[in-house]
């Protein structure tokens, strides 16, 4: 129970450019230029994106591009090689911050986290989180202020860079209504496409799209989901649970094609091994291997199959992804590959066979 006057918000934390930011802070000199973190820092090398900063952005550069391609739109650009303990470190300063100011913190993954706040002004206790996080790690972020997860994650657009922004049922379909669907967080573009064929083009017409309809559509959970996002509607509870990994898995991408599909098996047994470790380093089992491929030049297949019992063993799981390559094209080219363990969940300790 809250004192009087306050009430329960929801508050969506996420730093501005963060893994770009965190690379100035150790370089200076790079303010204001366009960075690229990505792969090995090496644009002449297959890898892609992890990161630009607002001035790289601004050349269309973005995550998940080929950093060849960032380097064709930027050939001045700064490429920097991803360094994921760095990053780890000073994103656990930022979730201690946020921790230290009383609210319930849902972490989403290095740089940006849910809050759950009972207060009476929102926005201060905003500019309380922005000030807390620039004190102890000199980041900028976005606040979104919402009544619930979803409108909180999609204020959070409209207040970057470093600003706040409150979307709730009272400005949903004033702020939300005339745009398209995948403007909605869990919309992408395919499901847009498959709405704008069925004539539901914006926001609005997805929450006035009949329950019925959708569900016979989409499926009997998809499509009331679909509708009730629609309407801005969602969960207002915030855990400060952890999140718990499915799988771990490892990946390679060839600095150029492979079409020898022994090379290929090799490699995936190289790769389950990793993956093996990973997963016995969570107390866990696997349960399931996945193996991925994607051929030259960009066409990504995928094939999994569950194991017999769970497992650690490192030759039952690299002989079954090895085993998956069966159910590939020998005959084409491959860029990357992939392996994935599916685990047992950690309240599930079975004895490794």
């Amino acid at each position: 129970m809250g004192t009087p006057g306050t009430a329960h918000w929801v508050l969506h934390v996420d730093l501005d450019q963060f893994i770009a930011a965190v690379e100035v802070l150790r370089n200076p000199e790079l303010a204001g230029r366009p960075v690229v973190v990505g792969g090995r820092g090496d644009p002449t090398e297959r890898g892609v994106v992890s990161t630009a900063s607002y001035e790289a952005r601004a050349h269309g550069v973005g995550s998940g591009m080929p950093l060849r391609v960032a380097a064709r739109k930027i050939p001045d650009a700064i490429f920097l090689p991803v360094d994921a303990d760095t990053y780890n470190e000073v994103s656990q300063v930022v979730m201690d911050t946020l921790r230290g100011l009383g609210a319930v913190v849902d972490v989403l993954g290095w740089d940006e986290a849910f809050l759950g706040v009972e207060t009476g002004d929102p926005e201060a206790f905003a500019r309380r989180a922005q000030f807390a996080v620039l004190e102890t790690t000199g980041l900028h972020c976005s606040v979104g202020i919402g009544d619930n997860i979803l409108r909180a994650k999609i204020a959070t657009s409209f207040g970057k860079p470093a600003g706040m922004f409150r979307l709730t049922r009272d400005n949903w379909f004033e702020v939300m209504g005339d745009r398209s669907p995948d403007s909605l967080w869990g919309i992408g573009s395919r499901t847009a496409k498959k709405l704008d064929a069925i004539g539901i083009r914006t926001v609005r017409d997805l929450a006035r799209a009949p329950v019925d309809e959708m569900a016979s559509r989409f499926g009997p959970k998809t499509g009331p989901w679909l509708v009730g996002l629609g309407a801005g509607a969602a969960t207002t509870e915030v855990s400060a649970e952890p999140w718990v990994a499915r799988s771990r898995s490892r990946e390679t991408t060839f600095q150029h094609n492979v079409g020898d599909w022994t090379e290929i098996a090799d490699c995936v047994r190289r790769l389950a091994a990793r993956a093996v470790d990973d997963v016995r380093g969570e107390g866990r089992a696997g349960v399931r291997v996945g193996l991925k491929i994607r051929y030259a030049p960009f066409v990504t297949h995928t094939a999994s199959v569950a194991l017999a019992a769970p497992s650690t063993d490192v030759g039952v799981v690299t002989d079954t992804a090895v085993g998956l390559l069966d159910r590939f094209d020998h005959d084409r080219e491959v860029r990357l590959v992939g392996v994935r363990v599916e685990m047992t969940p950690p309240a599930d300790r079975q004895r490794p066979h």
